[in-house]
């Protein structure tokens, strides 16, 4: 386990938030809904930074900040998690500790509040690491997570994102879900809006501890009990001391395959490869080699921070010692 020091340093307090990537730009975004998202982001960040700021865990900045996008309808994530094909909602949501290796995550939840909390209760409280579906709900509402009727997440522009999606959707006689086309990629690979609304946060506290944390209502029209990467540690999710916080955000299946979040420390780890290097290397070998899209927040024990993606937009922010919120929605 790496050292951490014993002396705090409220200058490393760093804190990097996403709530996803895809087609955002200027001509898709009215001044009313980029205020909007404006808004949600540096909510986020503030809600982390006050835990940060106070001297607490970056396991716990990690949390409220994704907990923040999770109250939050505008962010596919708790309130505004995304439908799937049956008109249900299935969330997913990871966190690790980068200072012990402790990592908790649920899959396919449908009545916790606040998947994140789940998650965190599965880390904290449980000799697992991984709980799907209604074992997960069961647990958390056995460990204090707020529990909630799917109702609470019906949101009417996710709603009609699924119509527009089953309108769209040509699914095999086999239950084959890939478009008659295989040169296509899954029709449900893709948001009607062309976003990927996963969420996410990583954090440096003052004692250099690091901690990363994803939570996702997965994609619209997902079929199969699919879970998605932000699940899946080394995958969407990844944080050790030695090398770096990571959190992803895009189509999982391409994350799952290269394992992009622990292929990024491994790079830094093994080939002494800087975070920014480490980040465009994985990127580039996991989705734009591959034809995948996403995009990832990445912090270093340095306080070093990488933002990359690979499609027009990321929904992202920062904030640093100086207690400064800052935002960014574009690519320029």
């Amino acid at each position: 386990m790496p050292e951490t020091p014993d002396t705090p340093d409220r200058q490393r307090n760093t804190l990097v938030v996403h709530g996803g990537a895809g087609a955002i730009t200027r001509k898709t975004m009215t001044p009313a809904v980029e205020a909007q998202y404006r808004i949600g982001l540096e909510r986020a960040l503030q809600a982390g930074y006050r835990i940060l700021a106070a001297g607490g865990h970056s396991v716990d900045a990690v949390m409220a900040a994704t907990m923040a996008f999770e109250d939050d309808f505008l962010f596919n994530a708790g309130k505004g998690s995304v439908f799937t094909h049956d008109g249900m909602i299935e969330m997913d949501a990871a966190i690790m500790d980068g200072r012990s290796g402790d990592a908790g995550a649920v899959a396919g939840v449908t009545t916790v509040k606040n998947p994140i909390v789940a998650a965190r209760a599965v880390m904290d409280r449980s000799r697992h690491v991984l709980l799907i579906g209604d074992g997960a709900d069961r647990f958390a509402a056995l460990h204090n997570s707020e529990i909630v009727d799917q109702a609470y997440f019906f949101t009417r522009h996710r709603w009609d994102q699924l119509q527009k999606a089953r309108e769209k959707e040509r699914v095999r006689p086999d239950h084959d879900d890939r478009p008659a086309s295989t040169s296509a990629p899954p029709s449900h690979d893709r948001q009607s809006d062309n976003k990927f609304g996963t969420v996410g946060a990583v954090a440096l506290d003052c004692l250099g501890n690091l901690a990363a944390a994803t939570s996702t209502g997965g994609l619209t029209n997902k079929l199969y009990g699919r879970v998605g990467d932000s699940a899946i540690i080394g995958a969407g999710t990844y944080a050790d001391n030695a090398t770096a916080a990571i959190s992803g955000t895009g189509v999982g299946e391409y994350f799952m395959r290269a394992l992009l979040a622990y292929d990024i420390a491994a790079r830094m780890k093994y080939t002494k490869a800087s975070l920014s290097d480490a980040v465009d290397q994985a990127i580039y070998c996991a989705l734009e080699s591959k034809g995948g899209e996403g995009g990832v927040i990445a912090l270093d024990a340095g306080g070093n921070i990488k933002c990359s993606f690979n499609t027009k937009g990321m929904y992202r922010g920062y904030i640093t010692n100086d207690g400064k919120p800052v935002v960014q929605l574009y690519k320029d």
